[in-house]
């Protein structure tokens, strides 16, 4: 029989808080007890449990949640949480704006109110995700992967809903894919939901549609980019790579150092004496 419990203390520490998408490690300390009635959601989210187990009730029905089952939180809703156990739980709450939300879930923000089942392959990206937002990655990239982390969840619930809007041909999808590569050549710092809603189609299937013709990411696209005009600037002369970080949408010099080593196996120093010396001088000058 549950009592009523004395103290609840929760803990969210925002990791990722750019645009669009907010992703949260909650930690919720308390003991064995009946929670509060009344609490109502005051935005949209998608909530993994990574430890622990409770029992969530909203609009009178309960459902027991555990690590195999996410649940989400839409805004105005009464809930109530119980602990059956001591030692609180964790989770990581992903909230999107609604109309970023609305574009993955068949144009209504609205979510399930029955928990999703979350399988091992949706967990483990769930828990990478989280680790790389801790790190403080490259925000586009985990901006990606937290809406295609949504929609995969979301698939669990209503694959059809999820599927909505998707371009069904052949031509379309090479079509969108050549659109976005032409708006990211133009300017690599379009956000994925910008994107995706200039070119009027939902920013999940953007991504999965622009993988598939180009072989990576759109994140990683507009890395490589970036990788190319610093190449560019290298040839050119550029002697600061904090001025190159700075105006090429790099986190820092360091973040530039990284992502060109990775792309090219060299580092900018190097790569600055081999490129100048083939742009601006002959081959025997070189020697």
């Amino acid at each position: 029989m549950l009592v009523w419990q004395t103290r609840t203390v929760v803990v969210a520490a925002v990791v990722l808080g750019h645009g669009d998408v907010r992703i949260a490690d909650v930690g919720c300390r308390h003991r064995r007890g009946r929670g509060r009635d009344g609490d109502a959601g005051n935005h949209h989210a998608l909530v993994f449990v990574r430890r622990g187990c409770f029992v969530r009730s909203v609009d009178g029905v309960g459902h027991l949640l555990d690590p195999t089952r996410a649940y989400c939180i839409n805004p105005g809703q009464e809930q109530r949480y119980d602990h059956p156990r001591d030692h609180g739980d964790d989770c990581t709450a992903i909230t999107l704006q609604p109309s970023l939300l609305a574009s993955l879930w068949g144009g209504d923000p609205t979510l399930p109110s029955a928990p999703i089942a979350s399988p091992p392959a949706v967990d483990l990206e769930h828990r990478l995700l989280l680790a790389a937002s801790r790190r403080g990655g490259d925000v586009h990239e985990l901006t990606e992967r937290a809406i295609l982390l949504t929609a995969a969840t979301l698939e669990q619930a209503d694959p059809r809903r999820v599927a909505a809007g998707r371009p069904s041909t052949l031509r379309a999808r090479r079509s969108l894919a050549d659109a976005a590569h032409e708006a990211l050549a133009a300017d690599p710092d379009r956000s994925l939901p910008e994107l995706a809603a200039e070119l009027g189609v939902s920013p999940h299937h953007l991504s999965r549609i622009f993988r598939a013709a180009a072989g990576h990411t759109l994140s990683r696209h507009r890395m490589r980019l970036r990788v190319r005009a610093a190449l560019e600037r290298l040839a050119g002369g550029e002697r600061s790579l904090a001025r190159l970080a700075a105006d090429l949408g790099f986190a820092d010099q360091s973040h530039l150092c990284r992502v060109i080593g990775s792309e090219t196996g060299s580092t900018p120093a190097a790569l600055r004496r081999t490129l100048a010396c083939t742009a601006h001088t002959s081959a025997a000058a070189c020697d």
